[in-house]
């Protein structure tokens, strides 16, 4: 483990390779998985107050999820989440672009209707924060609908890190990041 702040980073986020290959996966995170991507309380609010400019680039299904359900819900280990469509598949946020998953959440944020990119455990993915009072961990998540990414981060040899440089900036700020990139530099 790294120590960087009051955070400890796990050698793989730093050591392996990977670049998401949406051309490859199709987005499929946003589909599979135990629940809906994980938020942080101050996240609730937010999706609250963004859903009606989010609304207009969701799926019939996904806008009918969110009035029935709420623009988050409890998962079963009584964590935050955003909602499912169908029992643990796709997040009711997804929309498709030529076949391909997007956020519509992130497609409000690029079109300028919001200021709020999306949740930051979707940003930071395959980077999972395990949040302690007093420190952070992060872990790099392996799942094997990622191979494609890891694959073409292989090809292009970009680190975890590298690739999720801007989130990690989002999260836990430039200095810190710097402070991640000299320590990687002595290793």
């Amino acid at each position: 483990m790294i120590e960087v702040g009051s955070t400890l980073v796990h050698e793989d986020v730093v050591k392996e390779n990977f670049v998401c290959n949406l051309t490859k996966c199709k987005g499929i995170c946003c589909l599979e998985g135990d629940s809906g991507a994980p938020l942080n309380h101050d996240e609730l609010g937010i999706l609250a107050d963004i859903y009606p400019k989010v609304k207009p680039y969701m799926t019939q299904k996904g806008i009918e999820t969110i009035e029935r359900e709420g623009t988050h819900v409890t998962d079963f280990e009584g964590d935050y989440t955003t909602p499912c469509v169908d029992t643990n598949k796709e997040c009711a946020y997804v929309t498709w672009e030529n076949g391909i998953t997007k956020c519509a959440i992130e497609k409000a944020y690029e079109q300028g209707d919001i200021s709020w990119k999306k949740p930051i455990s979707c940003h930071l993915y395959p980077i999972r924060i395990t949040a302690y009072p007093e420190f952070d961990v992060l872990n790099y998540d392996r799942w094997s609908i990622c191979s494609p990414a890891c694959s073409f981060g292989d090809e292009l040899k970009v680190h975890v890190h590298e690739f999720l440089k801007e989130p990690l900036i989002r999260k836990y700020g430039a200095e810190w990041y710097q402070e991640l990139e000299e320590q990687v530099a002595d290793m």
